[in-house]
């Protein structure tokens, strides 16, 4: 069955909802709340399997030339398959067609995200506007995800 990189639907978000979560019980992302995910379902992008929401990401646009790859969860038993690697190319492809030229994400998989042409910076680099949802993180002021930054248009 061919699998493609869609734009989420509410339908989805139930499904969003657990992925992101069961890999926030397993302490490998933050948790989301369903609330938050249904405020924020334009920010999303979804790989289905039928019904079945089998991977997703967001794209989230922070200000006028900043945004942040955020939740991308692949279901276990579709790992390695290079869903996520689609879903974060799909995230780039929509700030550049929004114009955006910084990508940042905060993450516990740096190396993944490497392999995508993003480096390291350092958090105190971003500015203030990005640390709206660290303030609610259960893991604030002690953040150990690390900051990596996709600039657009840097030959990497």
């Amino acid at each position: 069955m061919e699998m493609k990189v869609e734009k989420a639907r509410i339908p989805d978000v139930p499904q969003i909802h657990k992925l992101i979560n069961d890999y926030a019980d397993k302490g490998e992302m933050l948790p989301r709340p369903l609330s938050e995910l249904y405020e924020l379902i334009r920010d999303f992008f979804v790989i289905r399997e039928g019904d079945r929401v089998v991977a997703c990401a967001a794209l989230h646009i922070a200000w006028e030339d900043l945004a942040e790859v955020r939740s991308v969860a692949v279901a276990e038993d579709r790992k390695l398959r290079g869903l996520g690697r689609e879903l974060v190319r799909a995230c780039l492809a929509e700030a550049e067609l929004l114009g955006i030229s910084n990508i940042f994400c905060f993450t516990y998989k740096p190396e993944f995200f490497k392999k995508l042409g993003f480096t390291d910076i350092d958090k105190m680099e971003l500015p203030r506007k990005v640390w709206t949802d660290c303030f609610r993180c259960p893991r604030f002021p002690n953040c150990d995800e690390i900051a990596l930054i996709y600039r657009a248009g840097e030959k990497k």
